[in-house]
């Protein structure tokens, strides 16, 4: 957080001692407090190249790409899929403007009129919820569309899911990702920020460009309109998807602090 990066400069800037910071929310003008770290961890090159643009020597700078897979926090998750109405559209996240949530409401709209029997499930809660349930209670297709609100754990949700969608304006490194992908589904997410970069740019996910319902809606219906089009991305969400694995943000992380200590007071 940027109040601990102060404080943790404060610190250890007159002690000689290295202080690490991580990037996520880049956009955030705020975040340019984590340039004060002896080494600065972005979780995307996207973040990584904001965070030098606004004035973070790249010596200083270092990608870990984002990655839950093998958490020891998921050893005893429940792994059985939730029955979902099929085709199962999903989406997974805070209800904040930048998740783009809107788009997704409209582009269902096309989808379940040209595939009725289409269902869109809305999994995470946020300051805007009773907003976007007006919004979709105005809609023909109000009744293909189910809040579920904050779930403990949203992973048996994307095993039951057919497609995972996301449709945000702005996310450096959206974990939700790693997780989508891990439940083996197709995946539609706009090409903005971190997103490509966690999709293999489009090999592991189809990308459609940011607030773009028609896109977005067009995308979604190639799946559910070609059965095998449909197993082909899912099955292509595995596409090398041991790069998302905890081991390997472990051991990135763990050598940029092994770097710093060997390094005490290289301010």
């Amino acid at each position: 957080m940027m109040t601990s990066a102060v404080l943790g400069w404060a610190v250890c800037k007159p002690a000689g001692i290295p202080l690490i910071t991580t990037v996520h929310n880049e956009f955030q003008k705020s975040s340019i407090l984590m340039g004060l770290g002896t080494r600065v961890i972005a979780v995307s090159d996207v973040v990584g190249r904001s965070m030098e643009k606004r004035g973070v020597a790249a010596s200083r700078l270092h990608v870990v790409l984002n990655g839950t897979i093998g958490a020891a926090r998921f050893d005893s998750r429940d792994r059985v899929p939730r029955r979902l109405q099929s085709p199962a559209i999903i989406f997974v996240g805070g209800l904040h403007p930048r998740k783009g949530l809107p788009d997704l409401f409209k582009a269902f709209e096309t989808i379940h009129d040209r595939h009725p029997e289409s269902r869109l499930y809305v999994v995470g809660d946020g300051p805007h919820r009773e907003e976007y349930s007006r919004q979709v209670a105005e809609m023909a297709c109000a009744g293909a569309v189910s809040f579920m609100g904050a779930q403990d754990d949203p992973f048996p949700y994307l095993l039951g899911a057919d497609i995972f969608v996301l449709p945000s304006h702005a996310d450096p490194a959206p974990l939700v990702l790693s997780e989508a992908r891990e439940a083996g589904c197709a995946i539609v997410a706009t090409e903005v920020d971190g997103i490509p970069q966690l999709l293999e740019h489009g090999a592991a996910g189809l990308l459609v460009p940011v607030r773009d319902a028609a896109a977005l809606a067009k995308a979604v219906c190639s799946l559910i309109d070609d059965a095998d089009a449909l197993r082909e991305w899912r099955s292509r969400s595995q596409f090398k998807i041991e790069n998302l694995r905890i081991e390997r943000v472990a051991r990135e992380t763990l050598d940029i602090y092994e770097a710093a200590s060997r390094q005490l007071g290289g301010w």
